[in-house]
């Protein structure tokens, strides 16, 4: 972050992080794509690719939370279908961030939500009502998947965009509050874990970056809580309404910012 410390941060700028980093919380726990906000809070306030080392252990302290609350409903055939694929997205992401400005992902990923918001909206009014998660066994199921996991993991890599991508998989693959919630906890848990060493390696993450996190974590947790018992007041349909509406505002604030 070269000279960016907590010190050369105005209390303004820091209450604007700190409810990002409660946001975070929420989103981990109750509206997954939520936090698509806090990664423009973190853009606005930071340098822009710093922004992207500061804000990841913030999202993996939400990510335990969420394991910890919804641990007994993630669907393991999913994550083994994903994780291979997301690799290989975080691999490509990484050499993508080598050369490409903040111009170019932040329009590229923009318009990728936006269109997959529109795709998962027509795909959910045109399906059965009671489909099952289990389409990953099926060839198409296969094929989703993989598509889902590099895209997710390019656009996790290069702009902790990755939360919008995965949500729309698990919508368009049926699955339900709890077990969606329960799949995308132990599954960015992972991913964002693996990408540390890719962003410590970027220079994204160092000595200041942390103690950073150090101060803003605290905040995670109350937006985590708050997220828990909002959960259990949501139905279905909300719930999905919520996902679609944070990924489009994700989108239209990464083409407009």
């Amino acid at each position: 972050m070269n000279t960016m410390t907590l010190w050369h941060i105005s209390g303004w700028e820091f209450a604007a992080l700190a409810f990002a980093a409660l946001l975070v919380g929420f989103s981990k726990t109750a509206v997954s794509g939520a936090n698509t906000v806090s990664l423009a809070v973190f853009a606005a306030v930071l340098p822009a690719r710093a922004s992207t080392g500061v804000l990841l252990p913030i999202l993996i302290v939400g990510d335990v939370l969420a394991v910890l609350t919804y641990r007994r409903h993630a669907h393991w055939p999913t994550l083994w279908r994903l994780f291979p694929a997301v690799a290989a997205g975080v691999v490509v992401g990484t050499l993508f961030l080598v050369w490409a400005d903040d111009g170019v992902v932040r329009t590229s990923i923009g318009a990728i939500l936006l269109l997959m918001a529109g795709v998962t909206v027509w795909r959910r009014r045109t399906a059965e009502p009671d489909e099952e998660p289990d389409s990953v066994a099926t060839k198409p199921g296969r094929v989703k998947a993989r598509s889902y996991g590099v895209l997710g993991g390019f656009t996790t890599m290069v702009a902790n965009a990755g939360g919008p991508v995965m949500s729309m998989y698990l919508l368009s693959a049926g699955f339900r509050k709890l077990g969606f919630l329960g799949t995308s906890a132990f599954f960015f848990l992972i991913v964002n874990v693996s990408k540390v060493p890719f962003s410590a390696g970027l220079g994204l993450i160092d000595g200041h970056s942390l103690l950073l996190d150090a101060a803003l974590a605290v905040f995670v947790v109350p937006g985590a809580l708050f997220g828990k018992w909002a959960v259990n007041r949501i139905n279905q349909r909300l719930f999905e309404q919520l996902v679609i509406a944070a990924t489009i505002v994700g989108g239209l604030q990464l083409l407009l910012r």
